[in-house]
């Protein structure tokens, strides 16, 4: 399936955990999950268990990688750029996250990218069963496990925190 032919990203996000093989469930609510804050009382768990999906423009826009952190944590760029052997790597604009993605801040997701970007999971996932990831809007999530999104993502486990 191609992604590109789906416009709506919460659709997408979907289509993606269909096609991958991962049961997750996208719950909707009424709130906002815009920040970590917002999503930890919408989702009804600690903050540390929110994930944070972070879009990392790499070497003057040559490609784009995924950082994917606890929410409790700050990511580290020199981390991000070592782990990705790549000169330059800093936050996209929401300009350009949405151009490349075709997501919005607040509900970047972890999948669901036509042309997925390479994907870092931090060290810290690990120590939860469950972590709560933006589902393609900042009203939309789902559960899944850190593993499972190790597999779907096909993304390097690395320390990447600050």
């Amino acid at each position: 399936m191609d992604l590109r032919e789906i416009s709506d990203p919460v659709e997408r996000v979907a289509a993606f955990l269909r096609n991958s093989g991962c049961d997750s469930k996208i719950f909707h609510t009424e709130e906002t999950i815009f920040t970590v804050e917002d999503a930890s009382k919408a989702v009804g768990a600690p903050p540390e268990e929110i994930l944070k999906s972070l879009l990392f423009s790499l070497d003057d826009g040559a490609g784009w990688a995924l950082a994917l952190m606890s929410g409790s944590n700050k990511v580290h760029d020199k981390k991000v750029k070592r782990a990705l052997d790549v000169r330059k790597a800093h936050m996209g604009t929401a300009e350009a996250i949405k151009r490349f993605s075709g997501f919005e801040p607040g509900g970047v997701p972890p999948v669901g990218y036509a042309d997925p970007p390479r994907a870092l999971l931090d060290e810290d996932l690990f120590k939860y069963s469950t972590v709560w990831a933006a589902a393609g809007s900042d009203h939309d999530f789902f559960p899944i496990s850190p593993e499972d999104l190790l597999r779907i993502t096909s993304g390097t486990r690395t320390d990447i925190k600050k």
